[in-house]
């Protein structure tokens, strides 16, 4: 037995409108974009007919009519393994989620300082952090489409952006190592050419300083985010002659591999030494011992921005707007009271 097929209810056009409210197809759309030369008898009777009718208008349709597109650029720098960043990963999820709720489409362009910027088409720009690019966020400025930067707090230029409160997480973590009673606590950085990375060594040693603790040179290492690079600081940390009871570490993933390096050299966490990341990436959830972290927002920072930017893109000229999200310590089970050692 054939299953009956259930007809498709059509779909109301802009044409119906008009015929229904015995007006034109171009008043219905002066309607539907607000436009004030529309006599106000003819609003009450379209507007009517749309609810009635139940009209859905087409939002790529209206941006149109305003001569703007619906195209939102995400501009993210482009580095070695980017595709398996957790960062940027998130920062995709929540502005495609975004998009699609406000019918925007999604253009992703990796760049770096020497590679051309086409903003062809696009009717905004989100750049995911400003790292070597400044001129490109700047030429998009000169081209008068709305752009916002996200992962950097920008002072010095008229638009929005929407970063992270780097430097009050670190705090809370170094914080909450003293109060545990850890006093020679390290400090392993990201790469200090972004923006995130300096904040978080900032907060490292203003906590300390706030503490009264002496911020000691040989319990920072610098390096550029690599997984490498962090067993390479872990090696160095752990074989001092006076080794750190704490480490803070700019990001889950090297935190993750000092985890590696502990193992390997017959430390453990939170025995021997206690470690916070910074991220909130699952997979610290699954290491051998839990990973005490600092979450920072990023689908809300991520879903935030195309909000902003979809109000910069409809109702200019708008209000900038420059926020600063908060982050959370999370604990788990890497870090322990000095005493219990």
């Amino acid at each position: 037995m054939k299953a009956r097929k259930i007809p498709k209810k059509p779909s109301v056009s802009i044409e119906d409108v008009a015929r229904e409210s015995g007006v034109s197809p171009a008043t219905v759309s002066r309607v539907i974009n607000n436009t004030p030369s529309v006599k106000e008898e003819n609003r009450q009777r379209v507007l009517a007919v749309i609810k009635r009718l139940k009209f859905q208008p087409s939002v790529y349709a209206q941006r149109l009519a305003r001569g703007s597109s619906n195209v939102v650029g995400l501009v993210v720098p482009r580095y070695e393994g980017v595709f398996y960043s957790f960062y940027v990963l998130e920062l995709i999820r929540g502005i495609g989620t975004m998009c699609d709720v406000l019918k925007l489409d999604l253009l992703l362009h990796l760049t770096s300082a020497e590679s051309s910027f086409n903003l062809r088409g696009l009717g905004g720009v989100i750049f995911a952090d400003i790292i070597g690019n400044q001129h490109h966020l700047e030429y998009t400025l000169e081209q008068d489409i709305p752009c916002v930067v996200i992962n950097n707090h920008v002072e010095n230029l008229p638009l929005s952006c929407i970063s992270i409160d780097n430097t009050g997480g670190t705090q809370e973590a170094v914080n909450y190592l003293v109060g545990l009673g850890h006093r020679r606590i390290a400090h392993i950085s990201g790469d200090l050419i972004t923006q995130a990375a300096r904040q978080r060594l900032e907060g490292y040693k203003r906590a300390l300083k706030m503490s009264s603790l002496k911020v000691r040179e040989d319990y920072i290492v610098k390096t550029d985010y690599s997984r490498g690079q962090a067993r390479a600081a872990a090696h160095k940390l752990l074989k001092l002659n006076q080794p750190p009871t704490a480490i803070t570490v700019a990001s889950d993933s090297m935190a993750l591999e000092v985890m590696a390096v502990a193992t390997e050299l017959n430390k453990e966490i939170p025995g021997d030494f206690s470690i916070i990341g910074f991220d909130d990436n699952p997979s610290g959830l699954y290491a051998p011992v839990a990973l005490t972290t600092i979450r920072q927002p990023l689908v809300k920072m991520a879903q935030d921005s195309v909000k902003e930017l979809n109000k910069l893109m409809t109702s200019r000229p708008a209000k900038i707007t420059k926020q600063v999200l908060p982050c959370e310590l999370v604990v788990r089970e890497s870090c322990a009271p000095l005493r219990s050692r």
